[in-house]
């Protein structure tokens, strides 16, 4: 399982230019499920994100969660995360997860961050356009 956080001053996804989710300070999630995920895996990753430190304390260091300074999540589907690209010129997608399996551990994730933390979603395999304001800019790949 894979989620690729990016820290936001804002964001927001959209399906038929409908705006679905949105957020102010906090983490955009974007998340992808392969083969072999499990309830186990979309636990853990939802603590690594949850308490992944990468919010500025008051000495300008990486050293707070997205909970400590009481931001907000916005998790969005992304099958794409789990493509091979090694060989060739196009992407590869038999790594990732049946659509039916991908669509239970991600609302599975959701349900987990929802727990501790104000969590806004995309809607899973819809064609979605997300907007943000990528604070720093911070993205990290975390995988499990």
């Amino acid at each position: 399982m894979i989620a690729l956080i990016q820290r936001v001053k804002h964001a927001s996804v959209a399906v038929n230019n409908q705006i679905i989710g949105e957020i102010d300070q906090g983490l955009l999630v974007l998340l992808g499920v392969e083969q072999g995920d499990n309830e186990q895996k979309a636990i853990r990753l939802s603590e690594k994100v949850l308490g992944y430190r990468i919010f500025s304390d008051n000495d300008g260091k990486m050293n707070l969660n997205v909970q400590q300074i009481n931001g907000k999540l916005l998790i969005v589907s992304q099958f794409t995360l789990a493509a091979d690209t090694q060989k060739g010129m196009r992407p590869s997608f038999t790594k990732g997860a049946s659509p039916d399996m991908a669509n239970e551990l991600y609302q599975f994730f959701v349900k987990q961050c929802q727990q501790h933390i104000e969590t806004q979603t995309g809607q899973f395999a819809a064609d979605m356009q997300v907007e943000l304001i990528n604070d720093g800019p911070v993205t990290f790949w975390l995988q499990v």
